[in-house]
């Protein structure tokens, strides 16, 4: 059973996704990416309360900009899926987590060493360029939710 319902849509959606935030950190580093998309769709808490699907959570707007900076500046985002992605994209929907992205909800490239904290959230681990943040203890059990 995956971790959560998704059409081909999705996946294409969500490996353009992992493509434009990812591709320098290769395959791997693209998974982890992918992790966190599909944690805010399962999260029922903090700022992904009403984010239940990959479009949701890939066309999501927090303070008055997209939450992912490649549909903010497009770069790669907007070519089109290539079929590795789209492996990479459906292994995450159907089962793959692992830490560091294992239970995080945020990423970000500080272009510096990985602060302690991110908004308040605990630092989870880092992979290549990307720092990678889990939710406050006991604020989000439903992305601890299939393990």
């Amino acid at each position: 059973m995956p971790r959560i319902k998704y059409k081909e849509s999705d996946v294409a959606l969500m490996a353009r996704m992992m493509r434009a935030e990812a591709v320098g950190e290769g395959k791997q580093g693209m998974l982890y990416v992918g992790n966190v998309i599909v944690n805010r769709a399962k999260a029922d808490c903090l700022d992904f309360k009403n984010v239940r699907t990959i479009y949701d959570v890939i066309f999501q707007v927090q303070g008055g900009n997209y939450s992912f900076e490649a549909v903010q500046k497009g770069n790669v985002f907007y070519n089109r899926a290539r079929e590795v992605e789209k492996r990479l994209a459906r292994k995450n929907l159907k089962y793959w987590r692992q830490h560091p992205a294992k239970f995080s909800l945020w990423y970000f490239n500080p272009y510096a060493a990985c602060p302690p904290t991110w908004y308040g959230q605990p630092f989870a681990g880092q992979y290549k360029q990307h720092c990678y943040y889990e939710p406050e203890a006991n604020t989000c059990d439903s992305v601890y939710i299939g393990g």
